[in-house]
């Protein structure tokens, strides 16, 4: 499968898993981002370690649909007034601008019960163990140990920053830094590549090797972001550039700079090559996402 079959399959059986019923404002806030225009990395990272390690992955679609319904959850409520308060999200107005804030809050709320019910609901062939396995994956990265407590952690430094407090000598900040990064954006990879290979009946040195290079992926992932944020165009990024730097945020490249984030990044990208090589993993999916995400 290519990307392109991956993002076509992932786009219909999303359409098909959530059809619009009563009381509809509500099902239409949920459905209006999940469907924005994207990349689908997370559900296509599910659906390809699943194929990797030997699985169908088919088998893994309705996960994969959940674990993008989850990530349009945070994406609707980061983009809240009480949150980064920002009015445009992959290039459209975001879900509290078209349905309002009440009616946003409720569709982030909803879409975090409604991805496990659509997981167990089209998901009955995988049985009840494997299923048990895949929701304690999803409720550990989509609670207060996973995305929640990137979420908090990213909003306590911008405080930070406002009292004045944020020292880039301070030897925390890398530490902080990392925790907000690993949570915000690497757990919902490792969500996809676990589940993914979960479904496959990876054994433990595999799940093992594919989490490690998830944490390596979503950390590059973000950094790229932080990258692309200062540097790059409203019409690139489909969202309003600039607000992390202006809001005073912990970020890799307020830490450490452009170029050193740069360096840090394809150091990142190279170590996931070497764990897909050095472990025979052959996936030219994710070959393309890493290459794409490489910054010279």
């Amino acid at each position: 499968m290519k990307m392109n079959d991956y993002t076509e399959l992932i786009n219909n059986a999303i359409n098909d898993f959530m059809p619009i019923s009563y009381p509809n404002k509500i099902f239409k806030a949920m459905k209006y981002t999940v469907t924005l225009p994207g990349k689908r990395l997370r559900p296509i990272m599910c659906l390809e370690a699943c194929r990797m390690f030997g699985g169908n992955y088919k088998d893994a679609l309705p996960t994969a649909c959940a674990i993008e319904m989850l990530h349009a959850q945070t994406l609707i409520h980061d983009d809240l007034p009480c949150m980064d308060n920002d009015m445009y999200r992959r290039g459209q107005l975001t879900n509290h601008i078209v349905f309002g804030e009440a009616h946003a809050v409720l569709a982030g709320d909803a879409l975090l019960t409604f991805a496990p019910q659509t997981i167990l609901k089209h998901s009955k062939n995988l049985g009840t163990e494997k299923l048990i396995k895949i929701m304690e994956e999803y409720f550990q990265a989509a609670g207060a140990y996973g995305v929640i407590a990137g979420q908090v952690v990213d909003i306590e430094s911008e405080k930070m920053s406002q009292a004045a407090a944020f020292d880039k000598d301070d030897e925390q900040l890398p530490e902080i830094l990392n925790y907000i990064h690993t949570h915000k954006t690497a757990d919902l990879f490792k969500l996809a590549l676990r589940t993914g290979a979960i479904i496959a009946d990876a054994n433990e040195q595999q799940l093992k090797e594919i989490t490690e290079f998830g944490q390596y992926l979503g950390i590059a992932f973000q950094i790229a972001d932080d990258i692309l944020d200062e540097t790059s165009t409203f019409e690139e990024m489909g969202k309003t550039l600039g607000k992390d730097k202006e809001a005073g945020k912990l970020t890799y490249t307020s830490l450490y700079g452009i170029e050193k984030s740069r360096e840090d990044l394809n150091k990142l990208i190279d170590k996931c090559f070497d764990i897909l090589n050095n472990n025979n993993l052959k996936s030219e999916v994710f070959e393309k996402i890493l290459n794409k995400i490489r910054i010279k």
